[in-house]
């Protein structure tokens, strides 16, 4: 294992889109994401990061491979559907960085990569002395007949963070289930962190 690390930043993280779409596609596939993707439809929705002067991307190789990701973005910047809860709970967006995925192979699980991802974002967002709330969502799945039974949510490592669950602030995205060609609805629960 020799892994390298790769930072980019606005329209320059374009040149890792091949490599980027392939891992999040590998990646959640898995539960509780279940996501059936294509390159294409990821390349798509990556460029709401190189249409920003403002987003993140930190990556870890292991040789010419991406092995693991993770973004951020200005709320501002992002979709309507992320947004939307914050206006209307009556937040400020401009004033939190919203954090996308953190995507990990599973071999090079359980490293501390977890800790370097949000250090990276975390770092990068204050790095600005305008945001005041960094924040991420997770998909909600319950009682789902595919979750394996040693499934552990990454809850616990969230709050060690300093993240907390705000149940009552939440988005819905779709996309197709494993095995699916039809996009459904999913429900996604968001977690905040003051940054002072």
């Amino acid at each position: 294992m020799s892994l390298s690390f790769l930072t980019k930043q606005g329209q320059a993280i374009e040149s890792v889109f091949d490599d980027l779409a392939k891992l999040r596609i590998a990646v959640f596939r898995d539960y509780p994401y279940l996501y059936e993707g294509t390159e294409e439809y990821e390349k798509d929705y990556l460029k709401i990061y190189s249409n920003s002067d403002s987003s993140f991307l930190f990556a870890i190789y292991d040789g010419e491979k991406m092995v693991g990701a993770t973004t951020c973005i200005p709320l501002r910047d992002e979709t309507e559907d992320i947004q939307a809860p914050f206006k209307e709970a009556g937040f400020d967006i401009s004033s939190i960085f919203y954090f996308g995925e953190s995507i990990l192979l599973s071999q090079y699980r359980g490293l501390g990569l977890g800790h370097r991802f949000f250090d990276a974002r975390e770092e990068y967002a204050e790095s600005f002395g305008t945001f005041k709330t960094t924040c991420f969502c997770s998909v909600e799945r319950i009682n789902h007949p595919a979750e394996p039974a040693d499934y552990r949510p990454n809850d616990t490592f969230w709050i060690k963070r300093g993240y907390k669950k705000v149940p009552n602030l939440k988005a819905t995205m779709e996309w197709p289930d494993i095995g699916e060609t039809i996009s459904t609805p999913k429900t996604m629960i968001f977690w905040m962190r003051e940054t002072v």
